[in-house]
């Protein structure tokens, strides 16, 4: 049968609609060859222009707009569809205003025919988000959620939710856009390829606003393919625009590449307010890659030294102000003030640097940044931490709203110059309280936050447990199956929207810790500035910073220790064992010294309360001669500890023993003998949910299981179950966790290091959702000893015995040198 001109007009829209467009033009083209009705040949025109649009020629699109213009007898309506056309080409190339004339003309042309007006407010809603105007961009968005509704749409109306959730990035609120745009996906993804890339690309921009960039960049890449083999030039560009923006906190140079390639694709579809944007990315990623970063090199994907055409600089952001990008001129004069302070131009002439009070979070770290090295050059070192300080204080002030751990540790992005410049100005000072506070700002960071316990989430156990059969089922690379990456997504998106707002601990002064101390404990916090490293060795009657001089082979040996430590774990027998021993000593050894020996005079033989910074995180301490039978803690920060301190009589203990571990069951007896009335959960009965409802009703938890960390994704490390993997977001279900953990379980004591400062894993997990303690080992642990020396800790633990005293002293009585360690408060 023959299609009818009007038919084959709604197919192309449809296909249009969908993101087809090669079938889009084809319908189009044939629907304009069965018509000479000049109302139809010039909505068709109007269509067609929208496809010309998204392929990449949008002189060829306005020219069929305004030739079908001139049709004799075009109804308001179809004059008021090419208005739209023209307000989407004046989108597409930045001018604002321009696009708003157009679309206003268009609206209250087009009358009453919902189907054509919902993508003409769809469109002038993102007109207005662009320039600023978030409640008018609302506006049209809820004017045209009835529109959509008649027409039965669905690819439209998830359209307009998504939307939506763009509009609430651009408003800063990351949790609603991401739930919001994934409300949308669905109906999107499954129209098109394209329709999902635009899905993926502003949900790109969620994952570079809260810091993780890595997955962005993923992300972007793989639109950017997507947009590449459909010939949509403009959309290609601005994927590739969003990936450099995303590069630049980390790679620079790679970032100033890809920001160039955006802008030229953008001049080569007369896109002129896109590829200012791009040049103004590539100029910062310029200036950032020539930036210092006060060690004595530069930053990271940085080059050599370069000259910087700071006229250019000048030049580029008055370009950015006359098309209404403020924020975006802005931050590159600020990064052009920060590369002017760094390498030693007197900017005096230039005015002083204030935060605006209306300024996203981004631009005001960058304003105290800038502040901070201007400061550093005129030799102001009490300045310098006051800047960094301030801008500090207004990043926990943001991070204070959100309760996830994955979005709080992720957010330190933003404060990693001013840490670093806080820390180095502290470490120059040389005063233990100076260190110490600075020491405690760069742990603190993402751990004043004291997240509420969320309420039950049925789906999101529901997610977590489809996840755990894709694990059991997909192997060692589970985690790069399509299905893997959307629940993970999931599991991101709801773990963000419920975790919530926060309550904050306070962070403790050095006067605060030593008073804290008794005559027998001394803390030891150790501090990296990029540069080298120093510790605050205190005691209750004195405290000194001490220089680690030998840093730069602790920085060599930490890898190596723990390959060591692993080997030695798996040969415990033949010619091969000695071997492996002799050189795990070896390492240890050497560790020992370059850590402890410094600050021995200090600290003496007393308990200990170490406090290190995540470069160091791996290393498993109670291996170290100097700590071998000694009781201490390693506390994700001296505040912490001080907080957490106070212990409750622990009456209540829960066991678990996973599958294929060859003395799990035996450690867990072992253990259990020291226990009245012990829950023991072996074989079938050790799954997750008995496992997590029993962790809400004791004390002490302790789980023989293999273990497994994720390095890239921290929060789905796990422990393996008789009905699949416990992940760190399951612990997010557990109404009170138990004060004390026990993980007998390989790899899980291990951690993921964010932004150099914070590791996240499995014991911080447990940590963050207000356990006082976690004994984990960083490294693989060899069956016998965990079964033996832990079952001899819990005779301690029974006794009313805090933790890290209670392992130290099974360790004296066993014989036993292992790598458990006990985090946060073990005495």
């Amino acid at each position: 049968m023959t299609l009818t001109a009007g038919e084959l007009y709604r197919r192309g829209r449809a296909h249009l609609n969908g993101g087809r467009n090669a079938a889009a033009r084809r319908e189009l083209a044939r629907a304009a060859a069965r018509t000479d009705d000049p109302d139809l040949r010039a909505r068709i025109a109007g269509s067609m222009a929208a496809v010309v649009i998204r392929q990449g020629d949008p002189e060829a699109a306005e020219r069929l707009c305004k030739e079908a213009l001139a049709y004799p007898r075009l109804s308001r309506q179809t004059s008021a569809m090419l208005h739209g056309q023209l307000g989407l080409l004046a989108l597409e190339r930045g001018a604002l205003d321009e696009a708003v004339s157009w679309l206003d003309k268009a609206i209250d042309g087009i009358g009453d025919e919902s189907e054509h007006r919902a993508p003409m407010l769809l469109n002038r809603s993102l007109a207005h988000s662009q320039a600023g105007r978030f409640r008018a961009a609302r506006a049209d968005l809820e004017r045209a959620a009835p529109d959509y509704a008649a027409t039965g749409n669905d690819v439209e109306r998830a359209m307009a939710v998504h939307n939506a959730g763009y509009v609430a990035l651009l408003e800063g609120d990351l949790i609603a856009a991401l739930s919001t745009m994934a409300a949308a996906r669905d109906a999107l993804a499954a129209a098109s390829d394209v329709n999902a890339a635009i899905c993926d690309l502003d949900r790109a921009e969620v994952l570079r606003d809260a810091g993780l960039v890595v997955e962005a960049e993923t992300s972007l890449v793989r639109v950017a393919q997507t947009f590449g083999a459909n010939r949509m030039p403009q959309a290609r560009a601005e994927a590739e625009f969003h990936l450099a923006r995303a590069l630049l906190t980390h790679a620079p140079a790679r970032a100033e590449q890809v920001a160039r390639r955006a802008a030229q694709r953008f001049r080569r579809v007369h896109s002129e307010w896109w590829a200012l944007r791009a040049d103004g990315v590539r100029l910062r990623a310029a200036l950032l890659s020539s930036i210092p970063d006060g060690s004595g090199g530069r930053t990271a994907g940085s080059g050599s030294a370069r000259r910087i055409d700071l006229r250019a600089v000048g030049e580029l952001s008055d370009a950015l102000r006359n098309h209404r990008l403020e924020a975006e001129a802005e931050a590159l004069q600020l990064t052009a003030d920060l590369w002017r302070a760094r390498v030693g131009i007197d900017d005096r002439d230039h005015g002083g640097v204030r935060v605006r009070p209306t300024a996203p979070i981004q631009l005001t770290l960058l304003t105290r940044q800038v502040q901070a090295a201007r400061a550093l050059a005129q030799g102001r070192e009490d300045l310098v931490r006051a800047r960094a300080a301030a801008g500090l204080d207004a990043l926990s002030e943001w991070q204070a709203s959100f309760g996830s751990l994955d979005l709080a540790t992720s957010l330190v992005m933003y404060g990693e110059g001013l840490i670093f410049a806080g820390l180095q100005s502290a470490v120059r000072s040389m005063r233990p309280d100076v260190v110490f506070e600075w020491a405690e700002r760069a742990r603190f960071l993402n751990q004043e936050v004291v997240p509420l316990r969320p309420p039950p989430d049925p789906e999101l156990a529901a997610d977590l447990a489809e996840l755990r059969a894709l694990r059991v089922e997909g192997g060692p690379d589970w985690l790069s199956s399509g299905r893997a990456r959307e629940l993970g997504e999931q599991l991101r998106q709801r773990q963000w929207a419920t975790s919530g707002a926060a309550g904050r601990r306070p962070r403790a002064s050095l006067d605060e810790l030593q008073e804290g101390l008794d005559d027998e404990t001394a803390s030891v916090s150790y501090v990296f500035d990029r540069s080298g490293m120093v510790a605050v060795a205190a005691r209750r009657d004195g405290a000194r910073v001490v220089r680690i001089d030998a840093w730069p082979e602790v920085g060599r040996s930490v890898a190596a220790l723990r390959a060591d430590a692993d080997v030695s774990a798996a040969v415990r027998a033949g010619p091969m064992a000695a071997v492996v021993q002799r050189s795990l000593d070896e390492r240890v050894a050497a560790l020992s010294a370059a850590l402890l020996a410094p600050v021995a005079e200090v600290v003496g033989d007393r308990k200990l309360v170490l406090s290190v910074p995540g470069i160091l995180g791996g290393i498993p301490w109670a291996l170290l001669p100097a700590l071998r039978g000694r009781v201490f803690t390693v506390a994700t920060s001296a505040s912490q500890w001080l907080s957490t301190r106070e212990r409750s009589d622990a009456r209540r203990v829960a066991f678990a023993a996973g599958p294929r571990v060859e003395r799990a069951a035996e450690e867990v007896a072992r253990a259990a003998e020291a226990w009245p009335d012990p829950i023991v959960l072996r074989d079938e009965d050790a799954s997750v949910m008995a496992l997590t409802g029993a962790a809400s009703r004791v004390d002490v938890l302790h789980v023989a299981a293999h273990g497994r960390h994720s390095a890239e994704h921290p929060l789905f490390s796990g422990l393996q179950l008789h009905d699949g993997t416990l992940f760190g977001y399951d612990v997010d279900l557990i109404e009170k966790v138990p004060h004390t953990v026990v993980l007998s379980a390989c790899e899980v004591g291990r951690s993921s290091i964010r932004w150099h400062e914070e590791a996240v894993g499995m014991t911080r997990v447990w940590l963050h959702a207000g356990s006082r303690s976690v004994i984990a080992a960083p490294v693989v642990v060899a069956d016998d000893a965990a079964c033996e020396l832990l079952g001899a800790m819990h005779q301690g633990l029974a006794a009313g015995v805090a933790p890290s005293i209670a392992l130290a002293e099974a360790s004296r009585r066993t014989g036993i040198v292992a790598p458990f360690q006990v985090h946060g408060a073990g005495f």
